[in-house]
C-alpha cells in the first residue's frame, strides 16, 4: 500500500515536471525574438503553437490507445497505415471529386468528410483484423505494413496522374509543416479535441482493463467489442487532425508513447495519457524553438522526428519489446 502511493505520487511529481518544462517551452517560442510588428507575429506564432499542441494531443493519445488495444509498444496507427490511408482518400478526393463541387461545402465540411471516410474505412479494415488475429502479433503487423504500403502505392499511382495544379494542391495538404493550417480548421480541431480529450479522460480506467488483454477484459466486465470500435474511431478522427492540419508524421506517435511509459514511471492511463501529450509539446515546440532561434532554420522538425523515431522503431524490433 505504501508503494503504491510513493509511485503515484512519484507519477504525479513527473507529470508536474513535465507540465512545467512545456509551459516554459511555450512561453520561449512566443517571447523569444520579437521586433517589428509585435502584434501580428504573437498571432502567427499563437496559430502555430496551437498547431503543435494540437498535433503532440492527436499523435500520443492515438498511439497511446493504439497500444493499448494491441497490447504492443511497436504498432502505432501509421505504422499500420492509417495516415497513408488518409492521404490516399485525399488524393482520391482531389483525383475525382475536387473539380466537381466538393470545394463548395467549404474546407470543414472537406475535413469532416474525408474524416468520416477515414473512420468508415479504418473500422471496416482494422477492427476485424485486431479482434480475429490478435494472438498472432507479427501476422497484424505485416498486414498492416502491406495495407499501408498498398494505400502509398495508389496514391503514388493517381499523383502520376493529376495535372500539375491538382498535385502542387495535395503536395501543399500532405507535406509535414506547421505554418500551413488555417485558424478556422485548428480552432474546429480545437473543439474536436477537447471534446475527445474529455471523453477519453473518462474511460481512462476502463484503458487500464483493456492493457490486461482482451480475455481479462471480458472476465472483468469490458464489453470488449464495443471498445475496440469506439477506440478505433477515436484513434480515426485524431490521425485526421494530425494529417489534416500539418500532413503525416509516421514516427512521431512512436517516439513519444514510448518516452511515456519510461518517463511516467506507471502503466495507468491516468499517468501515460498526460505524460505522453507533454512530451510531445515539448518535442514539437521545443524542438522548433531550437530549430528557429539556435540552428536558423537549418533543417525541418520533421525530417529530424522521423530519424530519432524511426531509429527507435528499428531498435524497438531488434529488441523485441514484450506485449
Amino acid at each position: 500500500m505504501l508503494i503504491n502511493q510513493k509511485r503515484y505520487l512519484s507519477s504525479q511529481k513527473r507529470v508536474f515536471g513535465l507540465f512545467i518544462i512545456a509551459l516554459i517551452c511555450i512561453t520561449c517560442f512566443m517571447t523569444i525574438g520579437l521586433k517589428g510588428n509585435i502584434g501580428y507575429i504573437l498571432m502567427h506564432r499563437t496559430w502555430i503553437m496551437l498547431t503543435m499542441i494540437l498535433v503532440a494531443f492527436s499523435a500520443a493519445t492515438s498511439t497511446l490507445l493504439f497500444q493499448t488495444i494491441t497490447n504492443n509498444r511497436i504498432l502505432t496507427p501509421s505504422i499500420m497505415g492509417f495516415e497513408s490511408l488518409f492521404v490516399l482518400i485525399q488524393t482520391i478526393v482531389i483525383f475525382f471529386i475536387d473539380t466537381q463541387g466538393i470545394p463548395y461545402i467549404g474546407m470543414i465540411g472537406r475535413f469532416i468528410f474525408e474524416s468520416l471516410l477515414l473512420v468508415l474505412f479504418s473500422l471496416f479494415l482494422y477492427r476485424g483484423l485486431f479482434t480475429k488475429l490478435k494472438q498472432n502479433l507479427h501476422l497484424v503487423l505485416l498486414i498492416g505494413i502491406i495495407l499501408g504500403t498498398l494505400f502509398r502505392s495508389l496514391s503514388n499511382l493517381l499523383q502520376r496522374l493529376m495535372t500539375p495544379s491538382e498535385f502542387a494542391i495535395l503536395q501543399s495538404r500532405i507535406f509535414a509543416t506547421f505554418t500551413r493550417a488555417e485558424p478556422i480548421l485548428i480552432v474546429f480541431s480545437l473543439v474536436i479535441a477537447v471534446i475527445i480529450g474529455l471523453f477519453l479522460w473518462r474511460m481512462r480506467y476502463q484503458f487500464d482493463v483493456l492493457a490486461l488483454g482482451r480475455d481479462n477484459a471480458i472476465n472483468l466486465g469490458i464489453d470488449y467489442q464495443k471498445s475496440i470500435t469506439i477506440i478505433l474511431l477515436l484513434v480515426s478522427v485524431l490521425v485526421s487532425i494530425s494529417t489534416a492540419l500539418v500532413g503525416p508524421f509516421t514516427f512521431l506517435g512512436l517516439l513519444i508513447a514510448n518516452l511515456a511509459y519510461s518517463v511516467s514511471g506507471s502503466s495507468q492511463h491516468r499517468f501515460l495519457l498526460p505524460t505522453a501529450f507533454l512530451l510531445g509539446v515539448i518535442f514539437l515546440v521545443g524542438g522548433q524553438m531550437f530549430l528557429e532561434r539556435i540552428l536558423n532554420m537549418v533543417g525541418a522538425l520533421s525530417i529530424v522526428i522521423e530519424f530519432i523515431g524511426g531509429s527507435l522503431f528499428i531498435f524497438l524490433l531488434l529488441k523485441k519489446v514484450p506485449m
